[in-house]
């Protein structure tokens, strides 16, 4: 009884081809694939092995000759490109010994397949979880195949494109494109390899948006890194996290918490190609309150964050202001003591409520008038009472607040939204707007906590005074 040997020529080099491979062409007594992989075992055929080619999209030829010549009792090695049982023959071959009702003998040897030989080309891509997806719709149609690329993008893989492209199928890679974009940054590694491993091997490295399909044909395998992936020395590399855990391992537990849950959220967000300092506030707030709606109502002016950090750094902002206790109670004092700056709320100051009777005015707002006269030019943040906001502003028209900067997250549903209306027209005041009827002191708190610590964002280490 003869034998069948489906074995992954590798991407076409010699030098990737694996001894086993190698072993299996030279004992074999015919050789089966497609004729243009012929050229790369040659060397290795032996005089008088029967050699079988044929052209493109003949696969089910290729297997059915392969098991007529088994029948007849020879060894066969059925040659396939890169790892035969990834887009190769080997399932075909198993399935047709099924339908058959054949009991020859099969074995599958394996070869580098092309991904790898295009990752190692590229440095080290695919360093953490990844997904292989073809766009070559043949045998498999195209609502499923975009599901699977909606499928990939959303869950962070590094991916591998197959099949990118045809002349007969020009737009699927421009789809793809169109999905992966809507799930990650723009600036997202790609690296793509044209005839890896062969004379006419291109290697290329870009981003997500600067990707041109038009670039690419059916000889190429492209590359898309995770969220994590970055490019260094002109290589494409994803971390498997080593150094990340090697900087965690000196947090405190409360802190590692809250450095993996911010990579979560980060990881999450429908559009991470957003400025350092608003994704800092954006993380803190969802991370707050679990709602990633904050990603449509959180607003900061261009720079606030920065520029207000900048401030308490450099001693210039010395007092922050809120308009209730429960916000000040949420700044953390390991952050106020470290920075040397003082977090007020007068909602409890003795002069508040004569104040507040007397003028026919909330106790909040008579606060806030207190606040003003001793501290024009604190940061003010507000995380529930509106009227204490307006109060504020109608001071500051009048020219006697100067506030350094402005956290504005009253939440309710009288007059809440006006009040953030009304902050707006400054604008050269630093402005931390949460839009629409929802904030609290929760978030009004988080919020000073991200400008805080803003020195921490680059390297996503939130929670450093816990």
């Amino acid at each position: 009884m003869g034998k069948i040997i489906v074995a992954g020529i590798g991407p076409g080099s010699a030098a990737d081809m694996t001894p086993a491979v190698i072993d299996a062409v030279s004992g074999a007594d015919a050789v089966v694939g497609y004729k243009y992989y012929f050229q790369f075992i040659a060397p290795y055929v032996h005089e008088g092995c029967e050699c079988i080619d044929t052209g493109m999209k003949r696969e089910r030829d290729r297997a059915e000759q392969a098991f007529d010549l088994a029948e007849q009792g020879k060894t066969v090695v059925v040659i396939s490109s890169g790892d035969a049982g990834i887009y190769g023959m080997t399932p075909l071959v198993y399935e047709m010994r099924r339908e058959r009702c054949s009991d020859i003998d099969i074995e599958s040897l394996p070869g580098i397949s092309a991904f790898q030989k295009a990752a190692s080309l590229l440095g080290a891509p695919i360093g953490h979880d990844l997904c292989l997806v073809s766009l070559s719709d043949l045998m498999t149609p195209w609502e499923v195949i975009e599901r699977r690329i909606r499928a990939a993008a959303m869950g962070d893989f590094v991916t591998a494109i197959y099949n990118p492209k045809s002349q007969g199928r020009y737009w699927q890679l421009y789809r793809l494109q169109e999905l992966f974009l809507q799930e990650r940054s723009s600036d997202t590694p790609v690296g793509y390899v044209r005839q890896a491993g062969r004379d006419e091997q291109v290697v290329k490295v870009t981003t997500l948006r600067e990707f041109d399909p038009e670039d690419v044909d059916m000889f190429t395998v492209i590359l898309i890194g995770n969220s994590q992936s970055y490019v260094a020395d002109g290589k494409m590399i994803t971390p498997r996290g080593y150094y990340r855990e090697q900087a965690d391992s000196d947090a405190k537990p409360g802190q590692q918490i809250m450095m993996e849950s911010f990579r979560t959220i980060e990881g999450e967000l429908r559009n991470r190609n957003i400025p350092l300092d608003h994704k800092w506030a954006l993380l803190h707030a969802i991370h707050t309150t679990a709602d990633f709606d904050m990603e449509n109502i959180l607003h900061t002016d261009p720079g606030a964050v920065a520029a207000l950090y900048e401030k308490v750094s450099s001693g210039l902002l010395k007092t922050i202001v809120s308009d209730v206790t429960m916000v000040t109670s949420g700044i953390r004092k390991g952050a106020l003591s470290r920075l040397g700056v003082e977090a007020k709320c007068y909602l409890s100051d003795p002069r508040v409520p004569e104040m507040a009777s007397t003028l026919g005015i909330t106790r909040t707002q008579a606060g806030i008038r207190l606040a003003v006269e001793e501290h024009p030019d604190a940061l003010f943040a507000f995380g529930n009472a509106p009227t204490a906001l307006m109060e504020l502003c109608e001071l500051i028209r009048r020219g006697k607040a100067h506030p350094a900067g402005i956290i504005a997250a009253p939440v309710g549903f009288v007059h809440v939204r006006e009040s953030k209306h009304m902050v707006k027209p400054f604008k050269d005041i630093p402005k931390i707007i949460v839009e629409g009827r929802k904030g609290g002191s929760n978030l009004a708190a988080t919020l000073c906590n991200a400008i805080l610590c803003y020195d921490d964002a680059a390297q996503l280490r939130p929670g450093r005074d816990l």
